[in-house]
């Protein structure tokens, strides 16, 4: 199994609503949770004679209702704003550095090209830069939070 397939069933896993799933093959363990604070993966290469085994159970009501109530907001406010999205799977950071400021705040008046925050993916980190000129409205990610392509990180207004 290489990465691409295992970020395929991340990603699976995240939209289906399930609080973890094992799956055991061949050679590789694979353990994805969510509905915690961070989604966690284990990916453990072990050595296996078993047919392949999937258990899923499924997500506990309380967890998924903040969830819903959270994804309903932005879009109605996000009407007359631009959402800047991620570009990549991984982990989103505000700051370069844990001893630097962060890259902006709310407020803070943006031109194209300024670098917004970083993620990190497979031990590199990315400068996300702005493709649009505006003002932070809101951040959607808290620090040091993993993120999924595509999800909305800011919301800038354009004006």
């Amino acid at each position: 199994m290489d990465i691409k397939e295992i970020q395929n069933l991340i990603k699976f896993v995240a939209k289906s609503g399930a609080s973890e799933v094992k799956l055991e093959m061949d050679d590789i363990k694979i353990t994805i949770k969510t509905g915690s604070e961070h989604d966690t993966t284990y990916v453990q290469q072990m050595p296996m004679q078993a047919a392949p085994m999937i258990q899923q159970q499924p997500m506990a009501a309380p967890d998924s209702a903040p969830a819903a109530s959270s994804a309903t907001e932005p879009a109605v406010e996000d009407s007359k704003y631009i959402t800047i999205k991620s570009p990549i799977i991984g982990t989103f950071y505000r700051k370069p550095s844990p001893d630097k400021p962060v890259f902006v705040e709310v407020g803070t008046d943006i031109k194209e090209g300024d670098v917004l925050c970083v993620i990190e993916a497979m031990k590199l980190f990315n400068e996300i830069e702005s493709e649009v000129s505006g003002k932070i409205v809101k951040v959607l990610v808290d620090d040091s939070s993993p993120v999924e392509f595509d999800q909305p990180l800011f919301l800038v207004d354009p004006s």
